[in-house]
């Protein structure tokens, strides 16, 4: 199922708005969170517009939790994070996914919960380019 209305299904602008789509995964897809307070924070989001995680298969849902641990992986070797928060929300859109957020004991926040969107750092097209493809090498 799509819902044309989301940015996880339908990309473009609607996905635009907060990320960058940096790859396809095995059953999900790796998204660079355009906000940057939290160096390589990203989204992984399940491939079907669905809403909770008890909406799939046992299969599914082990596959979509490898895919977190993968991109997890990714950010510890790119990023060097003193600890990878993570999030499942969705009271609005209702598209299974989990926030990614590195954290680091010198920035901020740290001790604490994550803001959803601290609105304070947004990076050049070219560092966006460049952080992706830091991640995609160590995929």
């Amino acid at each position: 199922m799509i819902d044309q209305t989301c940015g996880y299904c339908v990309g473009g602008e609607p996905l635009a708005k907060f990320g960058i789509k940096i790859c396809d995964l095995d059953v999900s897809q790796l998204i660079l969170f355009k906000e940057q307070s939290k160096p390589g924070r990203c989204i992984v989001a399940y491939k079907d517009h669905v809403s909770e995680l008890v909406d799939i298969s046992d299969d599914e849902r082990n596959r979509f939790f490898a895919d977190v641990a993968k991109a997890a992986k990714a950010l510890h070797k790119a990023f060097s994070p003193d600890k990878v928060n993570y999030g499942a929300y969705g009271d609005t859109g209702c598209h299974l996914h989990m926030h990614l957020v590195p954290k680091y004991k010198d920035g901020d926040e740290w001790g604490g919960v994550f803001q959803m969107n601290p609105d304070k750092v947004y990076l050049s097209d070219t560092e966006y380019a460049e952080m992706i493809e830091k991640i995609k090498a160590c995929l």
